[in-house]
């Protein structure tokens, strides 16, 4: 009996390009909404449409909770400007809580998806390079893989690391899935709740029929979710500083 080749069997160049549409299509979305949203999803809309937002949430509750959270993942796997904004409207509209937790569980959706996008459109070709690097790429590597938990939370908690790069190297380092997604969740309720916190007291703000500016600062219910920014940024160097001190 003669070999014979399936003649459903795609081309490998055929394959390697299905692989890498969900990327593609993340890239594209992305730079469409990086023109087409940055006023739709900023401060000032948010301001205009509270009424509406507000309305639409008291009649629609748990819908209003599934499209918030839909939109979140949107806005996170496809990389697109407004998460900021998102997760304080999160906080005027469902409060400090349970918004940080819809809040948290959007980002933890949206980051997955990104994350198994890029690890099943390039993860074998570039994992198999990254093993093979060195320099700065092989420190990185072995530092993620000798202490991958605080590794995952580290780069969670440091502000200057944008949101989708602490999506990607994680699947490019061929972290586990399931200790991606856990480090992800965990990492950013700390910022969640914090800016979750800051969008319910500008809606109080807005509540009131009055327009932020400098003075809000000083009100409990936006000056202690400041403090806790600041905190917020610091709180890498001290994670860092334990680990050095105890050569973890």
């Amino acid at each position: 009996m003669s070999d014979m080749t399936p003649t459903n069997q795609k081309p490998k160049w055929a394959q390697g390009l299905v692989r890498k549409l969900p990327i593609v299509a993340i890239v594209a979305v992305a730079l469409i909404g990086a023109f087409t949203l940055r006023d739709s999803l900023s401060f000032q809309a948010l301001a205009e449409n509270r009424e509406a937002l507000i309305a639409f949430r008291d009649a629609n509750y748990l819908l209003t909770v599934v499209l918030f959270i839909a939109a979140y993942v949107g806005i996170v796997a496809f990389s697109l400007p407004g998460a900021t904004i998102a997760t304080l409207t999160g906080g005027f509209l469902f409060a400090t809580f349970p918004g940080a937790l819809y809040n948290v569980t959007g980002a933890t959706l949206g980051a997955i998806a990104i994350f198994q996008a890029a690890r099943w459109g390039f993860g074998d070709k570039l994992g198999a390079k990254i093993e093979g690097a060195g320099g700065a790429v092989k420190k990185i590597k072995d530092g993620i893989d000798e202490n991958q938990w605080s590794m995952l939370f580290l780069i969670r908690l440091v502000p200057a690391v944008p949101f989708f790069v602490a999506n990607l190297v994680p699947s490019f380092m061929q972290v586990p899935l399931h200790r991606f997604a856990i480090s992800t969740f965990l990492g950013i309720v700390p910022g969640a709740v914090v800016y979750t916190s800051v969008g319910a007291g500008l809606g109080e703000v807005f509540a009131r029929g009055e327009t932020p500016n400098l003075g809000i600062i000083f009100e409990p219910h936006i000056l202690l979710p400041i403090i806790g920014l600041c905190l917020l940024a610091v709180l890498p160097i001290v994670i860092k500083s334990i680990r050095g001190k105890k050569g973890l």
